[in-house]
């Protein structure tokens, strides 16, 4: 989707000023997969996204890419076995539930993203002071607890950057309208519908 690419694009500008502000106080690097444990919700652009990485790796390097599909089917499973019924909606209301469960796009044995280029907003955006301005006040300012160890509120709010994803919304108003897409998953679900 033409406008999606856009966004990432946007969102990845945006982060890099986030990381050249940061700099040694930003604790992200290969290997630090803390945040890659547990479900989070991604829209349908994100899904949409991260099953068009699956086939561009298939094509690339098919082994890698079925061991992605493998972990995703595997989790999902897990997961529906654990939440019978509308599993993403119960998985994300429970607070803990499933909190061990890797994302499948993680490589377990070198702690990387193999969707890195394909992966959701929410991963782009985690870990450096991001504000997102549309938000309410108490929810719009994002760090890892990982980053910025030591670092004063002054410090971290020199570091902060703004994000606007508005864009994000009426792209995925144009996915419901145009093909009935809405609603939010897991990265196991979408991934699993794709093998």
């Amino acid at each position: 989707m033409k406008g999606d690419l856009e966004l990432v694009q946007i969102v990845d500008t945006v982060m890099a000023e986030a990381a050249r502000r940061s700099g040694s106080w930003l604790a992200c690097h290969r290997g630090c997969c803390q945040c890659c444990i547990g479900p989070f919700p991604i829209n349908a652009l994100d899904a949409i996204r991260l099953r068009e990485g699956l086939a561009v790796l298939a094509a690339r390097d098919p082994d890698r890419a079925d061991r992605v599909a493998k972990r995703a089917g595997a989790s999902a499973t897990r997961l529906h076995r654990q939440f019978p019924g509308d599993t993403a909606a119960q998985v994300l209301e429970i607070e803990g539930a499933a909190d061990d469960e890797p994302c499948p796009a993680l490589d377990p044995d070198s702690g990387s993203c193999d969707l890195y280029e394909a992966r959701p907003i929410t991963c782009r955006t985690f870990g450096p002071a991001v504000r997102f301005p549309f938000e309410s006040k108490e929810h719009n300012v994002g760090v890892c607890e990982l980053c910025y160890q030591g670092a004063t509120d002054e410090q971290i709010a020199a570091c902060e950057v703004e994000i606007d994803t508005r864009c994000e919304n009426e792209l995925l108003d144009v996915l419901k309208k145009s093909e009935g897409v809405r609603g939010e998953t897991l990265v196991a679900f979408a991934l699993a519908e794709a093998s």
